[in-house]
């Protein structure tokens, strides 16, 4: 500032002095720089001789470089192989436990397809049970196991049809085959009965007889007897077993029930079932409008209505629940009345007095055949009355002719 306030030549003298000063300075710079330039020239010497080794260091360094990016893409490859092995592994593993939950399902899902095959629908429905409860939940997040999930209830209702579909034909064999079972029924109570009789004509015999004949040959006569009564129980057995076993299956029966009961349909299957043996009863209980010309439309009459009955308490001795005594005794008595009306009718039709008396030991054999398997027939007896006074009047009326 001093420098443009003073006089006009203080500017001049200033830069004067400055000139003088920037030479001071340069002869300094270049007194330095000689005192330095040897060490510089050395220096730069130096560097070149370093560029020419940097050089090189640079080629070796870069060959170097290419040398391990050589043998790193082999390693790099063989360590990406072992990564996706051991992927693999892992994987393997993970799958290995997954079908060891899922192999059970499929072995027990086949293992209910055969049984349905071969119509075993009983220990169908435990296997179903089973994966239900215990196998399918363990592997429930798969698809396949949705589908046997979805399909288990259309298996359940195809095995109710078929189980319904055996009934159904059990019930029609039932209907064609209670002839044969009710007359062989009758006459195994027809046997019985006339043994009975001999018997007690042999004890009354023995009892009778000349006590000189010694004690010992009473006693001979007495192991005769009961010998014989043994040997007729043992016939009257095997032919009852035949009649109950032999002309009719029964399996579908016992098999739908317990279909049924482990569905928790029994009481459905109940009422079905005895709703069509009421209908059975009816048909079985509407005579044929001929039967009173011979005595075998009686004879069959009787043959179908007992072997019915005989069916029902078969049913009932070895089921439970699905006949009880109760609706048994209904049915009887429902029965009872049908045949008692049904008698009256057509024996009033009867004008031959033998035909009458065939008539009449007929009902004796057939109340006595339903007597042994505990049904009340007093009401039958208490009909033969009226088929006596009946007889007495077609017989009045037989001889009376005669004797004109």
């Amino acid at each position: 500032r001093s420098v443009y306030d003073d006089q006009p030549n203080a500017h001049q003298k200033f830069m004067e002095k400055l000139d003088a000063c920037i030479r001071n300075h340069d002869r300094e710079i270049e007194k330095m720089c000689n005192f330095h330039h040897q060490g510089f020239v050395d220096a730069i010497t130096e560097l070149l001789k370093v560029r020419a080794d940097a050089e090189k260091l640079k080629v070796q360094v870069t060959d170097t470089n290419r040398r391990l990016q050589d043998a790193g893409k082999e390693v790099i490859a063989q360590t990406e192989e072992i990564i996706r092995c051991r992927v693999q592994q892992r994987n393997i593993t993970t799958v290995v436990e997954k079908l060891q939950l899922c192999l059970p399902v499929l072995e027990m899902y086949s293992k209910l397809k055969e049984q349905m095959s071969v119509k075993r629908y009983y220990s169908a429905l435990k296997t179903m049970e089973q994966l239900e409860n215990l196998y399918l939940p363990r592997v429930s997040q798969y698809r396949f196991c949705q589908i046997m999930i979805d399909n288990l209830p259309k298996l359940r209702e195809e095995i109710k049809e078929i189980s319904m579909s055996d009934l159904k034909d059990f019930l029609e064999s039932i209907r064609k085959h209670s002839d044969r079972i009710g007359e062989t029924a009758m006459k195994q109570a027809q046997q019985q009965k006339t043994f009975s009789t001999a018997l007690q004509k042999q004890n009354n015999v023995n009892y009778g007889r000349n006590t000189r004949l010694g004690r010992n040959r009473i006693l001979e006569s007495k192991n005769e007897v009961t010998l014989k009564r043994t040997f007729e129980d043992e016939d009257e057995h095997e032919e009852e077993v035949l009649t109950a076993q032999d002309l009719v299956d029964f399996s579908p029966v016992y098999r739908c029930l317990h279909i049924y009961s482990v569905l928790g349909d029994g009481e459905i299957f109940e009422n079905y079932y005895r709703k069509q043996r009421r209908k059975q009863a009816r048909l079985v209980l509407q005579p044929q409008s001929s039967m009173h010309e011979t005595v075998e439309g009686y004879r069959r009459y009787f043959s179908q209505i007992v072997g019915f009955f005989v069916v029902e308490d078969h049913i009932l001795h070895v089921t439970q629940g699905l006949v009880t005594r109760t609706y048994t005794d209904e049915l009887w008595n429902m029965a009872l009345s049908k045949i008692i009306a049904v008698l009256r009718t057509h024996s009033s039709y009867c004008s031959d007095p033998d035909l009458v008396l065939e008539l009449k030991n007929l009902i004796v054999v057939f109340a006595d055949t339903l007597q042994g398997y505990g049904f009340p027939v007093n009401r039958l007896f208490d009909l033969l009355f009226e088929i006596r006074d009946q007889y007495n009047e077609t017989l009045l009326k037989k001889w009376s002719g005669l004797f004109r």
